[in-house]
């Protein structure tokens, strides 16, 4: 608040600002960010782009976008037409509340900004309307209910935010798709063409990375449309290669493993009987 020459917050654990209000010339431009707060920005006609990473997002339909404390993003070059409002809270201003144990729960404080949350018409104006009551709330005396109040009011928007963002995977199917085409096919290669036998099995972060998503994010998609999480997903592709191993090759079980990657025939083994209530040499036999 003091870089952005903008007077103290009324509340010192949770503050609303509103980017109309800011100084543009005091902003800071194209710097590395890290704060201590979660942090909340809806955007509404932003003309620009963000940065994160090494990769930008742009704005321009508007939105919401999540920030967690220590996460790191870098401010705009270009201020131009910047609008909207950003929502910050202190981890300890809700840690004495039940939201302080299920914040983890909302996954999207851990999505990249370019996995910001795109808003209907209708959708805006539920939003809009949250941050002018959590606004009115903060303009208000402080007093022995405002915290009960504010974090009500905080946790009534996360569970919006959850609801758009489940929305927002049903009806992204397409890019979706696409998505899990792309998965799909990096798996298929991973196990084909020999990875899995140098580098073992392959890692939520290695898929996340390969596919330029978050992991959450990535997660949190494929539960949304398929049930499962990427570990999960990842396991299913496993154990369809070794069904296909098992019935057209005569490499043993040890052998099968230890090319899907596993250090030990015995995690395969469990793992294979766990999705398919039999074992492998199980499975086998009911070829012969």
């Amino acid at each position: 608040m003091r870089l952005l020459e903008l007077p103290a917050p009324l509340h010192p654990m949770i503050a609303l600002i509103d980017y109309r209000n800011v100084p543009m010339e005091k902003f800071p431009k194209g710097q590395k960010i890290s704060l201590d707060f979660y942090k909340i920005s809806f955007k509404t006609t932003f003309k620009g782009q963000i940065k994160y990473g090494q990769g930008f997002y742009d704005f321009e339909e508007g939105g919401l976008a999540f920030l967690k404390p220590k996460q790191v993003a870098f401010s705009p070059e270009d201020t131009e037409n910047y609008e909207g409002m950003a929502l910050y809270f202190h981890p300890d201003f809700v840690r004495s509340y039940p939201l302080g144990k299920t914040i983890n729960q909302y996954g999207f404080f851990s999505y990249d900004v370019s996995e910001a949350l795109f808003l209907s018409a209708k959708e805006k104006e539920i939003i809009a309307g949250l941050f002018n009551s959590i606004a009115h709330e903060l303009n208000n005396n402080i007093d022995s209910f405002s915290q009960d109040v504010l974090v009500s009011q905080l946790e009534l928007l996360l569970n919006y935010s959850n609801r758009f963002y489940n929305r927002q995977f049903i009806t992204r199917k397409a890019i979706n798709h696409d998505i899990i085409t792309a998965l799909d096919e990096l798996l298929n290669s991973y196990f084909d063409e020999g990875d899995s036998l140098k580098n073992g099995l392959p890692s939520v972060k290695y898929i996340s990375s390969e596919l330029k998503l978050s992991q959450r994010y990535l997660s949190d998609m494929l539960r949304s449309l398929t049930g499962l999480n990427t570990q999960q997903y990842i396991q299913d592709v496993i154990v369809e290669k070794a069904k296909e191993k098992l019935s057209t090759t005569n490499l043993s079980v040890s052998e099968i493993a230890y090319e899907l990657g596993f250090e030990h025939s015995q995690s395969f083994n469990k793992l294979f009987k766990t999705k398919t209530k039999v074992s492998p040499l199980e499975f086998r036999q009911s070829f012969n």
